[in-house]
């Protein structure tokens, strides 16, 4: 069972930026798909945005415009560079496969805390 390591977060003023990684314990070639999530305070976990391996690359609506996510498979790596953020972007992120193709298991993820 694939495990990820997140990393890259912390706190930020609204309008700053942060750029957050993800480790695999396998090669992420074999997954076609990667993704980040976050689960805010007392709200559900929520796919932010997700990457295949023909490039193709899916948002949620509230990150279109500010977050990129890529992929470097021969690092085992995804990232997600994130921009002009905001006090509701305050959440844990994690990086997984989606749903359709099993989840590994879920990493403890990085903390992105936007405040003034």
């Amino acid at each position: 069972q694939v495990h990820f390591v997140e990393s890259g977060g912390g706190w930020v003023q609204p309008g700053g930026s942060l750029r957050l990684s993800c480790t695999a314990s396998t090669s992420i070639s074999e997954f076609w798909t990667m993704a980040w999530y976050r689960r805010a305070p007392g709200q559900e976990r929520e796919l932010v945005a997700s990457v295949s391996n023909s490039g193709m690359t899916n948002y949620a609506d509230f990150v279109k415009g500010r977050f990129t996510i890529s992929r470097d498979n021969a690092k085992q790596a995804l990232y997600l560079q994130m921009f002009a953020l905001q006090p509701d972007d305050t959440a844990h992120y994690y990086c997984n496969k989606v749903a359709t193709a099993g989840y590994g298991t879920w990493g403890q993820g990085t903390q992105v805390t936007v405040s003034i």
